[in-house]
């Protein structure tokens, strides 16, 4: 075998040794504090106006900003949640494309912290079939809201009871029950993590999001006080946008502080985008969100 030229050898050399390098020198870069999804009320304005079908999502999710894992909106599809064709379909999408499906956000099935114990009741058995859909779909929650009337204390111990059974019924397809705040008393972060004690439950927990913290007209609860009381029982978490500036950085909330908190909680699960601003359409605000997340991601990874 004829020998190599002395400088292509020592090109080659150099070539393997830099090969054989590559996997302890990936071994040691570090590893992202935690991982980004979609929320699919981002976007919102685009699925009401047809342009795209709930189905499309997860495609939308990969395809157009490169996530892989999404949070569906039931508004999206109200009538589909014992449609089990309907959510094959949808399945059988999100896979093709590697998606992961987390949770299912579930509205307008009556509040669970009513003062009529019969609305009550059927706003908790209204909920069981979404936590089938979510478990047929691979999701780990569903995000419920603790609306209702009366008193603080009354309305924190119907919430508690009715996210009680609703945990029971999870438990049997392995399926948590998040809370957001999500106006009202929810949004009052001391409120709803005492109502999270109260339950007790493994399977009962919360989705904080850094924007919802409106509890009536003129009455707002510290967001990053609420997000810190919230996170010891975060199952998921929303990073809620609204606009940014020349620097890529979000004009309402401190994401930075903001995502300190998170982390600080020893959170690592995925952190979902919900863009919800009126100024840049909604691709750019998911993309802009997107951004900011992947540079905290990075600057919080390499220890600064």
């Amino acid at each position: 075998m004829t020998p190599l030229p002395t400088l292509d050898r020592r090109a080659f050399l150099g070539a393997a040794a830099l090969a054989a390098a590559a996997p302890r020198l990936e071994a040691l870069a570090p590893e992202p504090p935690f991982r980004i999804s979609l929320a699919e009320w981002s976007l919102h304005r685009t699925l009401r106006a047809g342009k795209i079908g709930a189905l499309d999502f997860p495609r939308e999710a990969k395809r157009t900003f490169g996530i892989e894992a999404v949070e569906y909106v039931n508004q999206f599809f109200a009538d589909k949640a014992a449609d089990f064709a309907w959510l094959s379909e949808l399945k059988r999408r999100a896979e093709g494309e590697g998606v992961k499906s987390l949770l299912v956000m579930i509205d307008g099935e009556g509040e669970l912290a009513d003062a009529d114990d019969a609305r009550r009741g059927r706003a908790v058995e209204n909920h069981f079939k979404w936590i089938a859909a979510a478990k047929f779909l691979g999701c780990h929650s569903i995000r419920v809201n603790a609306g209702g009337g009366g008193t603080p204390e009354e309305q924190a111990a119907r919430a508690a009871d009715s996210l009680r059974r609703l945990c029971e019924m999870g438990e049997t397809y392995g399926m948590n029950v998040v809370v957001e705040n999500h106006g009202g008393l929810s949004s009052n972060g001391a409120w709803l993590a005492g109502v999270m004690k109260s339950v007790a439950h493994p399977r009962c927990g919360t989705l904080p999001d850094f924007g919802n913290f409106t509890i009536r007209e003129g009455e707002s609860y510290d967001r990053y006080e609420g997000v810190r009381e919230l996170m010891p029982f975060a199952k998921a978490v929303s990073a809620k946008s609204y606009d940014f500036d020349a620097d890529g950085n979000e004009t309402t909330i401190d994401f930075p502080r903001m995502m300190r908190i998170v982390l600080d909680a020893g959170y690592g699960g995925h952190v979902g985008i919900e863009y919800e601003g009126s100024r840049l359409p909604e691709i750019e605000g998911i993309r802009a969100t997107q951004r900011l997340l992947e540079r905290i991601g990075k600057s919080h990874a390499a220890g600064r």
